[in-house]
């Protein structure tokens, strides 16, 4: 029997883990300044060259730091307040992937969290307290409508949506069928659309609430194979940066844009990345990590990883031509070849 193969140390190391390790030691907003008081406590002067170098160097981080604390303050408000004890979070397509283990990590934490799926676990197999699952397609305003009063009646007001829901069919546009289109527009779009009707008026009247909305970067980089997936995905999008400007005028209300690179989740097994050093295949936890902690300071705004996907834009602002060699070099035109992941 073959020894189990084991990944590469090289194909470990991307370009997020060092700019992770740079933001904590470097370029952190505290730490440089213990360079010049070290300086300071070993006879140096001010006057002298590595010091006021060292301090002007701690001034400009610690100033870019507190740049973008005000710039998320000014663009998108204060945070809410958010208590775990009297929130109920709303997940749809949370019986698997990225939405449950959201769901699994705040029904730890003690939040009552309400699951809204076409397939739901049946008895005995999801025994997380405080989860709540309800079978509900959410491209049926009906069935959102019904499902979502239901919610509120056994489990109280909902104060958090998280729209999750999506199906991927990898296939090219003129072998798509009538069903799969209708399909993908239900789950990945007109479901956004269902839920937050269903619940921002509620959200409204008391005032308080965050509405999440799960992208991805293939609204800005669609690949081929990606023909329903990434135009939902930038519609979606767009749907987000409405209701935010439609609910500004509510402080209380936070609306929050999510847009990660692939993950390693069934809804694309089999995808290849175009870089493991460049584009890294995300763990489900650490787009979960991103959502909980911005949802839990009370925060909107958007949240993009890894670190290409906050640069993705940038590609439209190229030369057609590099943008053609940039597609070619990449080789994310050939990345969903091997798609076979999870449908529906």
């Amino acid at each position: 029997m073959p020894p189990p193969t084991s990944t590469p140390l090289y194909k470990l190391l991307s370009i997020d883990i060092l700019c992770t390790v740079l933001g904590r030691s470097l370029f952190h907003p505290i730490l440089p300044w213990f360079l010049p008081l070290a300086l300071l406590a070993q006879d140096f002067r001010l006057h002298h060259p590595p010091v006021y170098l060292s301090l002007l160097y701690s001034a400009i981080i610690t100033a870019f730091h507190l740049a973008c604390h005000f710039n998320q303050v000014l663009a998108f408000g204060p945070s809410r307040t958010f208590d775990w004890t009297e929130e109920v979070v709303l997940i749809t397509g949370g019986a698997s992937g990225l939405g449950l283990l959201i769901a699994e990590v705040y029904g730890m934490r003690g939040v009552t969290v309400a699951v809204l799926d076409k397939n739901i676990p049946g008895e005995g197999e999801f025994e997380t307290r405080g989860v709540y699952f309800y079978q509900c397609n959410v491209a049926d305003p009906a069935k959102v409508r019904e499902t979502v009063k239901k919610v509120e009646e056994e489990l109280g007001d909902v104060t958090v949506l998280i729209n999750n829901a999506a199906v991927v069919h990898g296939k090219r546009l003129i072998d798509l069928s009538d069903d799969e289109i209708d399909v993908s527009l239900g789950a990945n779009l007109k479901g956004c659309y269902n839920t937050i009707r269903a619940v921002l008026p509620g959200m409204i009247s008391r005032g308080q609430g965050s509405v999440v909305t799960i992208g991805s970067v293939l609204a800005t980089l669609p690949a081929k194979g990606t023909g329903l997936y990434a135009p939902t995905k930038a519609a979606v999008q767009a749907l987000h940066h409405v209701l935010s400007a439609e609910t500004k005028a509510y402080k209380g209300i936070k609306t929050l844009l999510v847009t990660p690179g692939q993950m390693r989740t069934p809804l694309f097994d089999g995808v290849e990345t175009p870089s493991s050093f460049f584009a890294p295949v995300l763990e489900p936890v650490e787009v979960a990590k991103g959502v909980i902690a911005a949802v839990d300071e009370g925060r909107g705004g958007e949240l993009s990883l890894p670190l290409f996907a906050r640069w993705a834009s940038v590609y439209w602002v190229l030369p057609a031509s590099t943008r053609r060699v940039l597609r070619w070099w990449s080789g994310m035109d050939n990345a969903m070849e091997g798609f076979k992941g999870k449908k529906e």
